[in-house]
């Protein structure tokens, strides 16, 4: 039976994952790309300058181009009863975010995250340092960074290098993923400082939190180090994710920021690989390797 798969990146015009400005499905069988398919999408929705900074998407880009509810049933059939791998699970809260927004079902699709075929692939990526761009490199791949086309075409080829080195096959990755990454080393103890749990899916990411949060931060804070987060109490240069409450997100546009947020918008300016995330998008994130 031949491997298919589709592999596929969203691209965002702000901080809320369901303002998706852009999606790309790209389908492989038997290692080589079959198919391709992307769009611009009207978020009905402000686009903020760290996202556009990044993918350089801006609102006059999607004038006239479809909703997100117009591309949803050829988007679904694209990837219905299909494995979908996405480069983290940011794709895949994304796209729920979505559904969720415009009272849409959920797609019946098997995930598989390419960042955790990555850390079991390849020693170097297993503790860090195992974004998208990095990894291609390692593997050769050359790409434009921030098309969601060309995101979703490497994380595809990541997933077709990771199972020709190792000899395994989809099924056997599926299965893969969801074990230890080396299954003969127990999990680390959780230390005072709440260092991540080296099995979580979220290993690697350093999480700040600031913010009004609908429960205690200690708590947040918990739930993120089970996840694999590190949790620091500031901003800095290793910082991957801030988690903004979500109160303080809808004001996003205002002034009214924190001086964590400030800094956080300034280190992804200067091209520091940090996401900016409402307290509901990173609980979503969290519920994905629940």
């Amino acid at each position: 039976m031949a491997d298919t798969f589709v592999a596929i990146d969203l691209e965002t015009a702000n901080p809320d994952l369901a303002s998706i400005c852009q999606i790309a499905a790209v389908t492989f069988t038997d290692g080589a790309v079959t198919d391709s398919w992307q769009t611009l999408v009207d978020p009905e929705d402000y686009f903020h300058p760290v996202n556009v900074s990044i993918h350089g998407i801006v609102a006059s880009a999607v004038v006239g181009a479809p909703r997100f509810v117009d591309v949803a049933p050829q988007l679904a059939e694209l990837l219905e009863r299909r494995i979908v791998a996405s480069h983290t699970g940011f794709d895949r809260v994304a796209l729920s975010q979505a559904q969720g927004k415009h009272g849409l079902p959920p797609i019946g699709c098997q995930w598989i995250d390419t960042a955790r075929v990555s850390r079991r692939a390849w020693p170097q990526f297993a503790r860090s340092g195992y974004g998208l761009a990095k990894v291609a490199r390692h593997c050769g791949i050359e790409f434009q960074h921030h098309d969601a086309a060309e995101d979703a075409r490497a994380a595809g080829e990541i997933l077709v290098r990771a199972m020709s080195e190792h000899r395994l096959g989809l099924s056997e990755w599926l299965a893969r993923v969801n074990q230890p990454i080396n299954p003969r080393e127990p999990n680390a103890p959780q230390g005072p400082e709440r260092a991540g749990n080296p099995d979580g899916e979220l290993f690697g990411e350093v999480v700040v939190f600031t913010g009004a949060l609908s429960m205690l931060r200690s708590d947040a804070a918990n739930m993120a180090a089970e996840a694999g987060c590190n949790v620091a109490a500031s901003v800095g240069k290793t910082t991957t994710i801030l988690v903004v409450g979500d109160t303080d997100v809808r004001s996003l546009a205002g002034h009214e920021k924190s001086s964590k947020h400030r800094k956080a918008e300034e280190l992804i300016m200067q091209g520091q690989p940090l996401r900016i995330l409402c307290e509901r998008d990173f609980l979503a994130l969290l519920r994905v390797g629940s």
